[in-house]
């Protein structure tokens, strides 16, 4: 089952009320707690920047929302510590983007399929930045062999237009009556048409073999840059959502880094202030890559002169 709405937050915003909502029709009033990740992000609303939970977007409005707890990612033990009957929904992104381009391992994925299972709480996962083909599959869970109860997507779902969408099981779904939860433009005809032509573009052989044939060039070309200049101490990520994180001696200084790249003409993007993100386009050439990656060594080698 489909919820069209028009943002990557709206989107969210839908999945956390519907999960909320089944908790309380299905179970009982009190099965309400949201257990989500430190360095996540799922938007700017009053409910999911609140549950993104990071201070720099969601204090300065008063009282949150109640019944939301924030543990590390990728540890299963903190999330043990925390799940009982009172959870309603456990919230991730399989890769962490403003957290530094952190993928969840299988074993955290895995384990937290069945703790939901054992707890009666469903698995929403955040596909805002990691669906519609960024990861070399279509969605990023497609990665770790297991079913989320919800999933979000955004962003490319639309290539540029306003589109999102929440995917969920028509039991699940089935909560949600009328009037329950809506959007006056979400699902309109012009949008779901762009979304349809950019879905038959993505879901091909092609497309997704392409990003995974670039994310393994890009990778291979920063470890060889790396040797020259010793900047990153790790390189992560999948497909073509790719993270650089910097060496200790470099710490916290990922912006200066991003100003010398983009007076050579190339733009990037960081990942807090340690990482540096790459997420080009799906389709780009290993031309237009090398370019990149050249204006990339002569931003390196003004930066690392500079220290």
């Amino acid at each position: 089952m489909f919820f069209f709405a028009n943002s990557g937050a709206e989107a969210n915003e839908a999945a956390l009320k519907l999960a909320r909502h089944y908790a309380i029709t299905r179970h009982n009033p009190y099965k309400t707690k949201i257990i989500a990740f430190h360095h996540a992000f799922h938007g700017r609303t009053f409910f999911t920047v609140s549950v993104g939970g990071q201070p720099k977007y969601a204090d300065g409005f008063g009282p949150k929302p109640a019944d939301i707890i924030h543990v590390p990612f990728n540890s299963l033990d903190a999330v043990k510590a925390v799940i009982d009957s009172h959870t309603c929904a456990v919230i991730l992104e399989p890769i962490q983007g403003e957290g530094g381009v952190t993928p969840a391992t299988a074993e955290f994925m895995h384990g937290l399929r069945t703790l939901c299972d054992k707890h009666q709480a469903l698995l929403i996962l955040d596909e805002v930045q990691t669906g519609m083909g960024r990861t070399g599959k279509l969605f990023a869970y497609m990665h770790y062999d297991i079913q989320p109860d919800i999933i979000t997507s955004a962003k490319a779902l639309g290539s540029g237009f306003p589109l999102s969408a929440m995917l969920t099981t028509e039991d699940i779904a089935s909560v949600m009556g009328v009037g329950t939860h809506g959007t006056t433009y979400g699902g309109n005809p012009l949008a779901c048409a762009v979304g349809n032509a950019a879905f038959d573009l993505i879901n091909t052989q092609a497309v997704l073999e392409g990003v995974s044939e670039r994310h393994r060039w890009i990778v291979d070309e920063l470890q060889a840059i790396n040797q020259t200049y010793a900047v990153f101490s790790q390189i992560r990520g999948q497909g073509l959502l790719i993270g650089a994180q910097l060496a200790p001696l470099y710490a916290g200084k990922a912006k200066e880094l991003l100003a010398l790249a983009s007076k050579h003409g190339l733009m990037m993007l960081n990942a807090g202030a340690d990482v540096i993100r790459f997420t080009p386009a799906l389709i780009i050439t290993l031309e237009e890559l090398q370019e990149g990656m050249n204006a990339l060594r002569k931003a390196l080698a003004e930066f690392v002169k500079a220290e």
